[in-house]
């Protein structure tokens, strides 16, 4: 299984520094998009981490089918608050960590 990074280049720098080498750097929203519902549909790739800004600009429809997703699991990350990573877990394991 891999791990893909989508997210500007800024974003994913620190991640190929790491060794990640499946990185997506799409231009815009809609492209954003697409790589991401074409990666839903690979058994390659295990988890998808995006920039938790990026996740807040996608359609409703799309963030609930990413939220969903078992396999691959989706995490978004960044300096905003948010829960994906909390809810992601809970719905994981069943039980939520933070409490």
């Amino acid at each position: 299984m891999e791990i893909a990074i989508v997210g500007t280049p800024e974003f994913t720098l620190g991640f190929e520094l790491a060794g990640i080498t499946r990185l997506h750097n799409p231009e815009s929203d809609e492209e954003t998009g697409t790589i991401l519902r074409s990666m839903l549909e690979e058994n390659e790739v295990g988890i998808i981490v995006i920039d938790a800004a990026d996740l807040s600009r996608l359609s409703e429809r799309l963030r609930q089918r990413l939220s969903d997703s078992i396999s691959p699991t989706v995490l978004g990350i960044g300096t905003e608050e948010d829960n994906t990573l909390r809810e992601s877990i809970k719905s994981a394991i069943g039980v939520d960590l933070w409490k």
